[in-house]
C-alpha cells in the first residue's frame, strides 16, 4: 500500500497540501481574526516564492528526502534501524526527532546572522495568513533540504515517516499562518501539544522579544520544554504589528527585493 504512495508522491502530496490549503483558507473567510492585509503584490509574492521553490529543489537537489530515506530503508542504514523496538515505534520516534530536528533549525536560522538573511524573507511579510506558510526564500529551502539529508543519514527513519513528516510539516505551515479565529479555551488546549495560529503569530511580532520566541512548527513540546514559549504578546492579536521592522511593507511585497535581500546585512 505504501509503494503505492511512495510511486505517486508528487501528486500525493499536492492533493493534501491544495485540499488544506483551501480548508484553511475557508476558515479564514469564515472567521477571520485579524483585518485583511491582502494586497496584490503581497499574495503574488508569497506564490511566486512558493513555485520557485519547488523549482529550486528540483533543479539544485541532486535527491529528496523522501528519496534517500526509500534508498537506506532496505540497507539498514542509521541510529534508528540499529534499536530493537517495533517499526511503529520506530516510525513516531522519528516523527519526534524530526520534529526536533526543525525546531533547532529555526532557532539557528535566528541566531545566525547570515542565516536569519534568508529567514527574514518570511518573517518580512506584513500580513499574515495561509499565504505566508508558503513564503520562504529559496536559500532557506535549499539549505533547509541539505539538513533533512544529513538527518535521514544519521537517524535511518523509514521512507513512510519521512514523508509523513513532510506532510505534517508543510500542513501545519499553512495551519500555524492561519488569519483565523479559534475559541479561546479550545486554543488552550491545543497547545499542550501542538502550535496553533495564535502561539505562531507571536512569533511573527516585529518586537524582538516576541519574535524570539514560539519557534515550534508543528509540536509545542520544544518551546516549553527550552523555555522558548510565549502564551500571549504584549498587545493584543488584532492591534500586534507583523513583520519586521527594516523592512517596509512595499519592499516585503516585491518579489525581486525579496530574492536578492540576503545580500543585505540590514
Amino acid at each position: 500500500m505504501f509503494d503505492y504512495f511512495l510511486h505517486y508522491e508528487p501528486q500525493f502530496r499536492l492533493i493534501i497540501f491544495v485540499s488544506t490549503f483551501i480548508i484553511i483558507f475557508s476558515w479564514e473567510l469564515l472567521a477571520k481574526k485579524r483585518s485583511s492585509e491582502f494586497s496584490v503584490d503581497r499574495t503574488l509574492t508569497n506564490f511566486l516564492l512558493m513555485l520557485i521553490n519547488s523549482l529550486a529543489l528540483r533543479l539544485v537537489m541532486p535527491i529528496l528526502a523522501i528519496e534517500l530515506a526509500f534508498q537506506l530503508e532496505t540497507k539498514g542504514f542509521g541510529i534508528l534501524q540499529q534499536i530493537a523496538l517495533p517499526e511503529f515505534a520506530i516510525f513516531l520516534i522519528s516523527l519526534i526527532l524530526l520534529d526536533l530536528a526543525i525546531y533547532i533549525q529555526h532557532v539557528i536560522f535566528h541566531k545566525v546572522p547570515f542565516l536569519w538573511r534568508f529567514h527574514r524573507v518570511h518573517h518580512a511579510d506584513t500580513g499574515f495568513d495561509v499565504t505566508t506558510g508558503v513564503r520562504f526564500h529559496p536559500g532557506e529551502i535549499i539549505f533547509s533540504m541539505f539538513y533533512k539529508l544529513i538527518l535521514v543519514l544519521l537517524l535511518g527513519p523509514s521512507a513512510a515517516a519521512v514523508l509523513m513528516f513532510e506532510i505534517l510539516l508543510s500542513s501545519s505551515s499553512l495551519f500555524t499562518h492561519a488569519n483565523a479565529r479559534m475559541p479561546r479555551n479550545i486554543d488552550i488546549l491545543l497547545r499542550w501539544f501542538i502550535v496553533t495560529p495564535d502561539m505562531h503569530r507571536i512569533h511573527h511580532s516585529d518586537q524582538t522579544d516576541e519574535a524570539l520566541t514560539n519557534f515550534g512548527f508543528n509540536l509545542s513540546l520544544w518551546d516549553r520544554l527550552f523555555g522558548t514559549y510565549r502564551p500571549d504578546p504584549n498587545y493584543d492579536h488584532i492591534d500586534m504589528k507583523i513583520g519586521t521592522r527594516n523592512i517596509p511593507a512595499k519592499k516585503a511585497s516585491s518579489i525581486w527585493y525579496m530574492l536578492i535581500s540576503p545580500v543585505y546585512k540590514n
